[in-house]
């Protein structure tokens, strides 16, 4: 009987402590940002930047605006990856491209070799569902590379 009224005190005075949420401990800490998060942006960055330099360079239109859609659907894929909407066209800002086409197309090829490191840095770092895409994006700006040579 003792037993019985120990286990009730104790089993009534521990129902309102769950409740209050003193002994429902979360250890688990809120995720931080999604790793793909920087070469989204990085892909809008890019994308903004080939058309604003095919804008400013008419006759360069014909070799970045491929490049630049490449871009657009590359950071369409990773907005699904991450689970993110798509940000708009306008929301990335960019420099202004160069008045020489040499130059614009220069400054275009610096940016595509540095995004091609972070997205292989990005691909060595990712778990395998994610590696392909990467690799895959990584490959794209090494062409685009050697495209605006």
């Amino acid at each position: 009987m003792l037993r019985a009224g120990a286990l009730l005190a104790l089993g009534g005075a521990a129902a309102p402590l769950t409740g209050c949420g003193l002994l429902d401990r979360d250890d688990e800490p809120t995720p931080g940002p999604d790793p793909l998060t920087p070469l989204l942006d990085e892909s809008l960055r890019l994308a903004a930047g080939h058309r604003d330099a095919a804008a400013a360079h008419p006759a360069l239109a014909g070799l970045l605006t491929p490049i630049a859609e490449a871009h657009r659907a590359h950071a369409a894929e990773l907005a699904r990856v991450v689970g993110v909407p798509l940000p708009s066209a306008s929301a990335a800002a960019t420099p202004a491209a160069p008045g020489d086409p040499a130059a614009a197309r220069a400054a275009l090829r610096e940016d595509e070799r540095a995004a091609r490191e972070a997205a292989t840095r990005a691909c060595a770092a990712a778990p395998a569902e994610r590696a392909a895409l990467l690799a895959s994006i990584a490959a794209a700006r090494a062409t685009h590379v050697e495209a605006l040579r």
